[in-house]
This record gives structure tokens, C-alpha cells and sequence, in this order.
């Protein structure tokens, strides 16, 4: 075959060598040419890459090939793999799969803040970590509100499930056009998140002599003292999904939704 693929891996988890090895093993039996990376040395220019690692090692991957449209394919090695499709148990199967195009390629929405983009968040927060913090929310340049708050999470639909959902915002279908704005610890009963379209510019006000400290899907970490603008990148990301897999199944399986802890083995 003359598709070009790459296998990327986090060499800091434990076995990740290891099925790193086993994928090489299984595209070279099919004829697949492959190249091995590692998640600090991407490279473009592949057709299809395989992701091992933990949700943050796919995060990491698919902020870099969403730029270049590229399919990426999630291979957990982490505790939770809620992006990931296959772990090592089944990799045999999902190679399978996936060199027979059974396959879907789902666009996942992106937001964008300065120079950063971010799959999951973006999170805003005080720099002192020990005091709560004011934070002004204009949408489109009309006021909201104003928070005293730990933080504040700006999320994708996929993000919905990770920190924003912790902090009790609501779980959003990854295909819906939305941006979740969810407070983290409000000093107040009436701050709620709130669900906006994804085409609406989101601003954090800057309040006087308040400095603040952004991360991008827990990794890319910036400050800032002026205003910020947060809002849908130009950018998707390309997660090749298994046919039998769906977002609920996900759910159930992953995050135990709707199941009773007594029934949860």
C-alpha cells in the first residue's frame, strides 16, 4: 500500500513502547508504511495517525494535525480514554478496521484564544490559586455579568465532558455548534452555566490591578491583564471513530451515565 501512516506515542507512559511496537507490527504485515513519532516531535504530512497514550497525549495531537485536517485515532494507555477508540486488547481489531475504511471521521469544534486553540477548554483563573477572583463576560460586546469565582471554564461541545462537566455544567452532543461558560465555585446561587452559539465572541473583562493565568486543555498555560477573547477556531479536529462506537455508549461505559452504583460492577 502507498498510504502513509505515523504512530505517535507518549514514551513516558508505561507500555507505550511496547504497543507502539505491536501497531508497527500489525501495519507492516498489511504492507502499511508507517513512521514512528513521538508526541513532543510531530511532523506533518501523513495520511492517518494512530495515537497512543492517555487523553492528553491525543489533546496534545489533535491540536497540532487539526491545522493540516488530518484523521487521528486514539489508542488508550490512561485511565479514563474518553477520546480513545481502541486500547491494546482489541488493536488488532481497530487496525483491521480502520485499513478496511470502516470508519467514520467525526469534525469535533475547536475554540481559539490569542495563539493558543484548544479541543477540550480553555480555563481562566486568578493568579493566586488561593483567593477567588472577579471576572466580567461580555458575549457579542454586550455585558452578562460579572463572577467572583475560583475560574472560569470556556468549553467545546467535547470539552463538556471533562472539567465543565466537574464543575456542573451541562454534557453536550460533540456535534452540536455550541460553547459551554461554566463558573467554577461562584460566590453567589444565582451564577449558572450558561450554553451560547458557537459563532458568539466570548470577551473576559480585565478588572483593575487582576492578573490571570489561561490553560489550554490543561497543557498550554499563557497570563494575561488585558482583555480576552475567546471564540470558534477556523480549525477542526479529525477523530476517526470505529463504526460501532457512539457518543452515548461512551458515556455509559466511560462516565457510568445513568447507572445506579449498585449496578456498576
Amino acid at each position: 500500500m502507498n498510504r502513509k501512516f505515523a504512530i505517535c506515542y507518549n514514551p513516558l507512559m508505561d507500555n507505550s513502547k511496547d504497543v507502539m511496537q505491536e501497531l508497527k507490527h500489525l501495519l507492516d504485515l498489511q504492507g502499511v508504511n508507517s513512521e514512528i513519532l513521538s508526541i513532543d516531535s510531530l511532523k506533518s504530512g501523513y495520511e492517518f495517525v494512530f495515537v497512543i497514550g492517555g487523553d492528553g497525549t491525543i489533546l496534545k495531537a489533535a491540536r497540532f494535525y487539526s491545522e493540516f485536517n488530518t484523521p487521528i485515532f486514539g489508542v488508550n494507555l490512561g485511565r479514563l480514554g474518553f477520546l480513545s477508540q481502541a486500547s491494546r486488547d482489541n488493536l488488532d481489531f481497530a487496525v483491521s478496521q480502520i485499513l478496511n475504511d470502516n470508519f467514520k471521521i467525526e469534525k469535533r469544534m475547536m475554540l481559539k484564544c490569542q495563539n493558543n486553540v484548544a479541543l477540550n477548554d480553555f480555563v481562566i483563573k486568578g493568579d493566586v490559586s488561593s483567593r477567588t477572583s472577579r471576572f466580567a463576560l461580555q458575549i457579542n460586546d454586550k455585558f452578562v455579568c460579572e463572577y467572583l469565582a475560583d475560574g472560569i471554564i470556556i468549553s467545546t461541545p467535547t470539552g463538556s465532558t471533562a472539567y465543565g462537566m466537574a464543575a456542573g455544567g451541562p454534557v453536550l452532543s460533540p456535534v452540536v455548534q455550541a460553547i459551554t461558560i461554566v463558573p467554577v465555585c461562584p460566590h453567589t446561587f444565582s451564577a449558572r452555566p450558561i450554553v451560547v452559539s458557537a459563532d458568539d465572541k466570548i470577551k473576559i473583562l480585565s478588572c483593575p490591578n487582576q492578573k490571570y493565568i489561561v490553560s489550554a486543555d490543561g497543557q498550554n498555560i499563557f497570563t494575561f491583564s488585558d482583555d480576552l477573547i475567546i471564540e470558534k477556531s477556523e480549525n477542526c479536529a479529525n477523530l476517526a471513530l470505529l463504526n460501532e462506537n457512539d457518543f452515548y455508549s461512551v458515556l455509559r461505559n466511560k462516565l457510568h451515565w445513568g447507572i445506579s452504583p449498585a449496578c456498576i460492577k
